[in-house]
């Protein structure tokens, strides 16, 4: 069976790479150490079909060691065991160079096992990820590695290994009549993924019909067939949480342009109830007090989004998060809740004030007995002074008044009953 086109095109050289020329242009970190002739242990990370294990691949093959390929998710211990065995023999006495793809999926142990062999030379570890490595990747191994972080490949980048695509395959299957704009369309449409393009060109080559011995892809063939992924998305990656991080960061910045732009992203990759998770977060923590009706209304649109589900979500979804974007915001509410918690987590509290308990007798021991609490609502502006917080916190202040028109309303109200600064009351 024939490998897939997107491995008959792997590239052999640097020249033939498409992306990453913040590292392997001429002149760039990574081409000088390429080039150097000395390999350090190096570690690749970014989204899948970039580059990684093409340029560790051409890496390896050139560089005059003994290699071993493994891939993290199919990798035993007796595997990377076979591979430290060689170090001081015959076979591996140029250096052993490792190339681990998808590292990981290795768990820790396995990890450490390579840690010996790595900081002493005798194996040279090239290791590829999608994963962010500070966190998936074991710290021991990380401080031994040199990380390079893989960026998507813009669409422009991608259409001359689209264009190669379709001349190979004119190569294998006979003459194939492409429309205008079609390059430009799968170079678009799969995300910055190079492999995604090429199947995609794959796809539509084998998929379109052919008169007179001529296969024809048209504009629209290629936008069904090819793999729309501009919203390069993986719920459990990084990408995941970069896209709803931007999401409320947008909100909470007050752009709605970049606001509807991720929330497009959600939908089109179908996370709905991150969209609307994120929205609802957003409204309290960030709109907040200074302008409370807010929430009511979002909770709404976000009841009526997951009521109608997709594809009509995205109404009531833009709405409120147009609403979000441009409303006044304050973080005065979610600033005191942190602050009280923080007090709570680390046990600064005491016993609640008598007045305050749900008690309506005391015992022979107490000497003065009685609930002492005063009832707000028997008192001028259903107000009276008294002590609410226990005595080791009772000057504690960890709500500030906003300097929004809401807040400062209500700053006013209770200077007005209190008869005195509400902020230092």
């Amino acid at each position: 069976m024939a490998a897939p086109l997107a491995d008959r095109l792997r590239p052999k050289t640097l020249e033939e790479m498409v992306g990453q020329q913040h590292l392997i242009g001429p002149g760039k970190p990574l081409y000088n150490i390429i080039n150097g002739g000395t390999i350090p242990n190096m570690l690749f990370y970014g989204p899948s079909g970039v580059g990684k294990t093409t340029l560790a691949r051409i890496i390896a093959e050139n560089a005059g060691m003994r290699l071993h390929k493994l891939n993290g998710t199919s990798a035993s211990t007796a595997d990377i065991r076979a591979v430290i065995d060689e170090t001081g023999t015959l076979a591996g006495m140029n250096g052993i160079l490792l190339y681990l793809d998808e590292i990981q999926y290795l768990n820790k142990k396995q990890q450490q096992s390579l840690l010996e062999f790595i900081e002493n030379g005798s194996i040279t570890l090239i290791a590829s990820t999608t994963e962010n490595p500070y966190f998936y990747v074991y710290s021991a191994i990380l401080s031994r590695c040199t990380v390079f972080e893989f960026k998507s490949v813009t669409a422009e980048e991608i259409v001359p290994a689209v264009h190669r695509a379709f001349e190979k395959l004119r190569q294998e299957l006979g003459e194939i009549e492409i429309e205008p704009g079609v390059e430009q369309i799968i170079a678009t449409r799969c995300g910055g993924d190079v492999r995604k393009a090429i199947n995609g060109v794959e796809m539509c080559v084998l998929g379109a019909s052919e008169q007179n011995g001529v296969r024809l892809v048209t504009a629209q063939a290629a936008r069904q067939l090819s793999q729309m992924s501009a919203a390069r998305y993986d719920r459990d990656g990084d990408e995941h949480y970069d896209i709803v991080s931007a999401y409320q960061k947008s909100m909470r910045g007050s752009d709605p342009d970049a606001a509807l732009h991720y929330l497009a992203r959600l939908l089109t990759a179908g996370d709905l109830p991150s969209a609307c998770r994120r929205l609802m977060v957003c409204a309290c923590e960030d709109v907040g007090l200074a302008y409370p009706q807010i929430i009511p209304i979002v909770k709404a649109a976000v009841d009526a989004a997951l009521m109608v589900g997709l594809p009509e979500a995205r109404i009531p979804l833009a709405d409120a998060v147009v609403l979000v974007a441009t409303a006044p915001k304050s973080n005065s509410a979610y600033n005191a809740i942190n602050a009280a918690m923080a007090d709570v987590e680390q046990g600064n509290y005491g016993p609640i004030p008598r007045q305050l308990q749900n008690k309506h007798y005391d015992g022979a021991d107490n000497p003065n007995k009685g609930q002492f609490y005063n009832y707000p609502h028997n008192y001028p502006n259903h107000y009276v002074k008294q002590q609410y917080l226990p005595d080791k916190l009772k000057s504690t202040r960890y709500y500030q008044f906003g300097d929004n028109k809401n807040e400062q309303a209500f700053k006013a109200y209770m200077d007005r009953i209190k008869g005195t600064d509400a902020a230092s009351d």
